[in-house]
């Protein structure tokens, strides 16, 4: 095992230090120059599409905009959000945060690509009951790769459905033991329960569940870190001014603390915003959207909830205490040490319930990326069933189990998405510039309420819920009622 886990170490250090950050940079850069920055662009316009949809009221598995939107930072805002955003600090110095904002924005634009995309070729459910899409769908469909498409599948299943939420338990258990004194496998038992039971209720009852559970734990995050950044506000300025000198200190690249801000950055920002891992269009393709577009815009603002809101929260309770580098603490520790200098010694147990929750939602949302790609094997009911009962398998082990191998193996598994996906997205960015082109055209002709129909494209092959039919949808339609 310490050789395998020697081995996959090592191919991690090649991949993550120049392959997939070089890949996930230049495409950044890419879509941002090609969409004429449609994540600074829209920016305004992507808070007022998620505050439309938010509220609106589905049945059965249908899922909406907000809803889509809400699984997947279920699954991207983790633990990582804070107990990650300590070890940048503390790894790469204060300027890594510089850094991780620059990505946000440039990966934004990738969000708005793959996840119009997978509105694009997305499929109604076997049920009837809502959609289904994702890399595998416009792998398969959009590009005719139907063995590339069943690899993704499974990767993203494997990686994302087993062995991550095995950390994310994990993650939960020692939380709650450290803290609270509780048992570990008792932890993981009740984990457990609750996942499954939230799982087996089908989408309609992951995104209802997530849908008031996201807002609230983001928000009581994001407000806790503000009263801080008000209660010293006369550091903020400091907090800024150490932010980008030490992003920008040219004259220590010699000793490589510069290199070591800039890579921590880009790394930290791209492992939390999973912009380009293909992992958010499995979520994107099952709202029930007017427009490509409308997702596409809804989850690019998602990359800047996810690393411009909570990382930056993390970040900034982290900075205003300043003791980052005298404690000798990282990770979650640090966290919940300087929590501890505002708040009193209940901090760090206020902490542990926070993490459960973090933790729990990433649970949900990392299952439901798994079914949509297991519904894109097979449409048999068994491998489903098989699937759940091992995802139940993998949370409770997860919960007493030491993970460094498990960590690792995610890694290269993200690894291989990435370059599946990416390549994939850069292949059929002419669709979703077209997606764009359409919705922009609409818009300049004043309709508020975009819908799309295929036959705005050069090549429709593939497309299977975009035409006239189902051009306008049920959401739509209920929305033009209301409107006349």
């Amino acid at each position: 095992m310490e050789q395998l886990n020697s081995i996959v170490s090592a191919i991690n250090d090649v991949l993550w230090s120049s392959v997939i950050i070089i890949l996930l940079v230049g495409a950044g850069f890419y879509f941002t120059f090609r969409t004429r920055a449609v994540q600074i662009r829209y920016f305004g316009r992507m808070f007022k599409l998620i505050a439309g949809t938010a509220g609106t009221k589905t049945e059965g598995n249908e899922v909406s905009p907000f809803q889509a939107f809400c699984v997947s930072t279920a699954s991207r805002v983790g633990v990582g959000n804070i107990a990650g955003i300590a070890i940048a600090i503390v790894t790469g110095g204060p300027g890594a945060i510089f850094w991780m904002w620059f990505i946000a924005v440039v990966g934004s634009a990738t969000g708005f690509v793959e996840s119009t995309l997978a509105q694009l070729y997305k499929v109604p459910r076997t049920d009837g009951a809502g959609f289904r899409g994702g890399p595998a769908y416009y792998l398969k469909n959009g590009l005719g790769h139907g063995l590339w498409a069943a690899l993704f599948a499974i990767l993203i299943s494997v990686t994302y459905g087993m062995i991550y939420n095995s950390v994310q338990s994990n993650t939960i258990s020692l939380a709650l033991n450290h803290a609270l004194g509780f048992d570990r496998m008792i932890v993981g038992g009740v984990v457990t329960v609750f996942a499954m039971i939230v799982i087996c209720g089908g989408m309609g009852r992951i995104a209802r569940v997530t849908e008031w559970m996201v807002p609230i734990m983001a928000g009581v995050y994001i407000i806790t870190a503000l009263g801080i950044m008000i209660y010293n506000i006369t550091e903020l300025p400091h907090a800024f001014y150490i932010i980008f000198s030490n992003a920008f200190d040219f004259q220590a690249i010699a000793g490589g603390s510069m290199g070591a801000a800039v890579l921590t950055g880009l790394k930290r920002g791209l492992f939390s915003n999973e912009a380009g891992e293909g992992s958010v269009p499995n979520a994107a393709a099952t709202a029930d959207a007017s427009h490509p577009a409308v997702q596409g815009l809804i989850q690019a603002f998602g990359v800047y909830v996810d690393t411009l809101f909570i990382c930056s929260a993390s970040a900034f309770i982290i900075l205003m205490t300043g003791d980052y580098a005298s404690t000798g603490l990282t990770g979650i520790q640090l966290v919940q040490w300087d929590l501890a200098q505002y708040f009193g010694d209940w901090a760090p147990k206020a902490v542990s319930i926070l993490i459960f929750f973090f933790a729990f939602t990433s649970l949900i949302g990392n299952y439901y990326y798994g079914e949509i790609n297991i519904g894109h094997l097979t449409n048999k009911k068994w491998p489903l069933n098989l699937f759940r009962v091992l995802i139940a398998v993998m949370i409770f082990w997860g919960s007493i189990a030491d993970l460094p191998l498990v960590w690792n193996l995610a890694d290269l598994f993200m690894a291989f998405m990435v370059l599946t996906n990416v390549s994939a997205i850069i292949i059929l960015y002419p669709k979703a510039h077209a997606c764009l082109k359409d919705y922009e055209k609409q818009l300049k002709e004043g309709i508020l309420e975009p819908i799309f129909n295929k036959n705005v494209l050069s090549d429709t092959r593939g497309i299977v819920w975009w035409d006239d039919e189902h051009n306008s949808n049920k959401l739509t339609r209920e929305k033009a009622k209301k409107a006349e």
